[in-house]
This record gives C-alpha cells, structure tokens and sequence, in this order.
C-alpha cells in the first residue's frame, strides 16, 4: 500500500443501474488496497517468512483482521479446533452447543483455560456451575473472559445475581433444550439461521449474523456464504467513509456491489489480489473490510470522518508467532498445500 493511490473516477459510473450516481472518496480504493496488501501479509506469514511483512506504517504498527474472516487466529481456532477436531463429537447437537459457547466468549484463551480444567466440553455432561466455577476464578485473577472483539450484551434468564456470564450459560442451555440446532439444519438459506438466533434474548442483528456464519463452517448446513448479508456498526461507517451519496441506499446491497466489482476494481487499480486458495472474497469478508477500512483510514485519510467520527485506532499489532497450517470447512474444497510454507 505504499505506491502512489489512482483514484476513483467522480462519480463513479458503472452503468444505467441504482449504482451508478455514487460518488466515492480517496477511502474507495484504499479499500482494495488494503484487500490486496493484508492479504499479501497473510501469505508471508503462513509461508514462515521473517518479518516484518509488509512497508505500510499503519499495518505494521496497529491490528487489523484478515481480509478473509475465516483465515482470522480466532476463526482458525473455530472451525480447527472446536468445530472439527477429529476427537470430538460431531453430532449435530454437540457441534452447535461447541460453536456457540465458544462464540459467546470469542476468545481462544477462555476455551484452553475451560478445556484444561473440566475437559472436553460438550452438551451431554453440562455442568453450568463447573464452568461458572472457572469463568469466576479466572476473573477474580485477573483475567478477561470475553474478547473485545465485538460486544456480547448481558441477557437475564434465571438467577444470575449480576455475572454476565451465568446469564449467557442459561441462554446456551435454554437454545439446546429448544434443540435449536435440529430447526436450524431444515433451514434453506442463511437468513432462516439469522432469524431463528435473533429470535433469542440478547442475541441482535450483528451478533446473529456472526453465529450464522459461524454456524455455516460447519456441517450442520450447507448455505452459501453469498446469500445473506448484514453490515455491522464497524462496515456502515466504512461504508459512510468510500462513499459521499450511498445514504439512499441499503448497506447489505452495497457490500454485495463490492463483492460483485472485486474483480474489476483490482485490475483497475493494478493490484494482484490473491485470493484464499481459488476463493474469491465473499458477502462477509467485504462487510469486514468495511469494518478494517473504517480503522485503517482513521490514520490514511484523517479529514474523512465518516458517520462515528472515530479518530484513533486502539489495538495495536501484537505478533502471535508462527501462523498454524491453515485448515478450512472440508466442504469448501479448497486445495491447500500441505506444508504452505514450501511453496515459496
């Protein structure tokens, strides 16, 4: 991201259709861009190259996702680890109960320190209060359970005497009486998961757009990642900050007008855009671009505020050594070398 930007035309025409009036920003193709060098930083990781991995000041210096949300430490550690993990369960309902309590606390560290002390954890032989136990005694030293990632709202459902967490324990338990999972794998599409999870207490659209992908690494169902979209808080000021005039129209219609373009736009732009294995960016990876591109242009593009008016960016970059093997869903049929690192 280093090279001289080539800016967007103004407007930006793409034809007789709803798009074809919006105007963009200098943001627009500080998008792809940032697509295109994160990704390259992905693949100089997972390759075992030595760092750092990239010229750009603000990538080196603060945190920001993958441009592929599946490819993330924590999504690998998912659908790795819990999801799949070869000597766990894979029921339907033991995968649904895995990926929603590890989801609820979105944090690798929470899983190892619950998986260490109680061991295997699933639906037949849950012990809320053994993991109440845990979960209490972890913060009592110290230590944060819930990743900062997004925000997991407190939700009231019997005596929790005011601990977050006893609350989100109950949530689990009242969905697997429910036998969410059994109405979930009769759905047809990504939009019938969302409302059957968004119909749960505390469980909003953002947060139930995540669980569904979530749920969608899975074996449980089988819906393309193309069919459903909902633009978080991060992606719409995103979206505020390429676009002038995109007011007038739905954020889930513009991120799928990103994903449709991407092609187009990194060969306008002249980036070689590599893609994760043979697949191109999907409706959540360009809503999660959103999100990074409002982050990153906090510091790239100071004057263009957006909707939050955000200015700093937090998290700064922390290296967690060596990237794992990267291991995707078995049904994407993605071909992944067997040792990335001698491809180089």
């Amino acid at each position: 991201m280093t090279a001289e930007p080539k800016l967007a035309s103004q407007p930006f025409t793409i034809g007789s259709n709803r798009f074809s009036s919006l105007e963009v920003t200098p943001v627009f193709d500080a998008y792809w861009q940032f697509a295109a060098e994160r990704q390259e930083i992905y693949f100089r990781r997972i390759e075992r190259r030595l760092g750092p991995w990239t010229e750009d000041p603000i990538l080196k210096q603060f945190r920001f996702t993958n441009a592929y949300r599946a490819a993330d430490r924590v999504s690998q550690y998912l659908i790795r680890s819990v999801i799949y993990e070869p000597n766990l369960d894979q029921n339907p309902d033991e995968i649904f109960f895995r990926t929603i309590l590890f989801k609820i606390f979105n944090k690798i560290e929470t899983w190892e320190v619950l998986t260490e002390q109680l061991g295997a954890l699933g639906w037949n032989g849950f012990k809320p209060a053994a993991i109440d136990k845990v979960l209490s005694k972890a913060q009592e030293n110290g230590g944060r359970i819930y990743s900062a990632a997004y925000i997991m709202p407190p939700v009231k459902l019997g005596p929790t005497d005011g601990v977050k967490h006893r609350g989100h324990l109950a949530l689990l338990e009242l969905m697997m009486r429910e036998r969410v999972y059994e109405r979930i794998q009769e759905t047809q599409s990504l939009k019938q998961v969302y409302d059957i999870l968004t119909a749960f207490p505390s469980i909003g659209p953002f947060l139930g757009y995540q669980l569904t992908i979530d749920l969608n690494y899975s074996s449980l169902i089988h819906h393309e990642e193309s069919d459903f979209v909902v633009a978080g808080p991060g992606a719409l000021d995103g979206i505020s900050k390429c676009f002038v005039n995109a007011d007038g129209l739905q954020p889930a219609d513009i991120v799928e007008f990103m994903t449709d373009r991407q092609e187009l736009e990194f060969e306008r732009l002249g980036l070689n855009f590599k893609s994760l294995f043979g697949r191109r960016l999907q409706l959540i990876d360009c809503q999660n671009l959103f999100c990074e591109i409002s982050k990153y242009s906090r510091v790239s593009h100071p004057d263009i505020l957006g909707r939050a008016g955000r200015t700093r960016i937090k998290q700064g970059f922390r290296d967690h050594g060596d990237a794992p093997q990267p291991f995707f869903p078995p049904k994407w049929n993605l071909t992944v070398p067997a040792d990335v690192s001698l491809t180089r």
